[in-house]
């Protein structure tokens, strides 16, 4: 924990607010190479943590995953009143596809990978690919932002709606195969004695994600389009989107099912249902849900010590390659050549697989679990992390022109 009563209220947060005027500057910098503005906020952490110039320690990882859980929460909410209806209904059988059998087939190869390279067990192995296995929908999101691509609408859609779908599957199987490592947990958890025991669990997790959030999304939807919304309440909706994805998301989670699920399905049908009051609340949202990356990216970075990280820095890079030139397209192939991609739609969505926060915390979950050696989970999913985000990231514009995907605008 950074402690900080005997630095005052005062100078705390001075340091906090230049670490994030600092990080945004940078981050305008590196826009212009292609670069993902996220690499720098965690840049800033690293630099901040116990390895940098200030070495402020940090070992909160139960913080870490809380304001990480409630950022990815904003940012699903945000890409659903983001997407159009009609996007969405295109893609939703290869989006979900990919976030079903896509990332247990990733998981599997990975666990193969981490067997040979870091001489991991199976079951730790299939932890590891089970943490790294979602592509980010923070990551994406942005990426595709800042590279300003016009794909074809279904191969867009297939993407953004497969890294808003993907978290639940990872964040269950990750749980579930901690739980199978754990067998002496809290009472009350669910038994894990089998991978088939995680298909319960798995049904749980989508089916009440999916039902409150299209109840919720529904109520939502007809309560707001009530409200007497004028153009000057931009700022009061965005406020009020913000916390009614909040509320869905801490509900969903409370009855047993998946609030990341739940609140980008409740924001597709805000926006399909009242689209006046979603897109009047955009813009005010965008700057809340870069204010809940900064944060999350620098909590990352400080929990980041760069001396461990370089002990396993050679088999972490091959498994991180591994994951992006085997077992990604391994799983884009499976899964999208029955349904007529062709290979240059495949080698786009396989390269897109973006990770970003979703892979470093779930990571921290076999650290908070006390499982033994947990720490390395969390070091090789931040390799995995930063080659994606420095190698796929840059390159996802050149790909797509080169591919031939990139439309010029109309």
């Amino acid at each position: 924990m950074i402690h900080s009563a005997a630095a005052g209220p005062e100078l705390l947060t001075a340091a906090i607010a230049a670490l994030v005027i600092i990080a945004i500057a940078g981050a305008l910098y590196t826009h212009r190479l292609g670069l993902s503005h996220l690499l720098v906020f965690m840049a800033v952490g690293m630099l901040t943590g116990v390895d940098g110039p200030l070495g402020l320690p940090f070992d909160d990882h139960r913080l870490a995953v809380t304001v990480g859980n409630l950022a990815l929460a904003l940012i699903l909410f945000d890409g659903g009143l983001r997407t159009r209806w009609n996007e969405v209904r295109r893609a939703m059988l290869p989006a979900s596809l990919l976030a079903t059998l896509g990332v247990a087939v990733t998981a599997s190869i990975v666990a193969g990978i981490a067997k040979l390279v870091l001489d991991m067990p199976w079951t730790e192995g299939l932890l590891l690919g089970a943490a790294v296995s979602s592509t980010d929908a923070s990551a994406v999101f942005a990426q595709f932002s800042a590279s300003k691509l016009n794909l074809e609408p279904r191969l867009a859609a297939t993407i953004e709606v497969e890294s808003a779908l993907n978290d639940p599957m990872a964040m269950v199987l990750t749980i579930g195969l901690i739980t199978w490592l754990t067998p002496f947990g809290q009472p009350g958890d669910a038994q894990v004695n089998s991978l088939l025991d995680l298909l319960p669990l798995l049904g749980e997790q989508l089916g009440l994600g999916l039902l409150v959030g299209a109840l919720g999304g529904l109520l939502a939807a007809w309560w707001v389009s009530k409200l007497p919304v004028t153009d000057d309440h931009d700022g009061l909706m965005a406020l009020l989107m913000a916390a009614l994805g909040f509320l869905l998301f801490a509900i969903t989670n409370r009855c047993g099912g998946s609030g990341f699920l739940a609140v980008y399905v409740a924001g597709l049908l805000v926006r399909h249902r009242a689209e006046r009051a979603a897109t009047l609340s955009l813009p005010g949202l965008n700057g809340y849900t870069w204010l809940a990356q900064a944060v999350l990216f620098l909590l990352l970075g400080l929990l980041v010590t760069p001396h461990e990280v370089l002990r396993l820095i050679g088999p972490a890079l091959l498994l991180a390659a591994g994951l992006m030139f085997i077992a990604r397209p391994a799983a884009v192939m499976l899964c999208l050549t029955p349904l007529g991609f062709g290979w240059r739609s495949q080698c786009f969505v396989a390269w897109s697989g973006l990770r970003g926060a979703v892979p470093i915390v779930l990571a921290t979950y076999p650290v908070l679990a006390g499982l033994k050696d947990g720490w390395r989970f969390f070091d090789v999913a931040f390799v995995v992390v930063l080659l994606s985000l420095l190698v796929q990231g840059p390159t996802l514009a050149p790909l797509a022109r080169w591919l031939g995907l990139n439309r010029l605008e109309d």
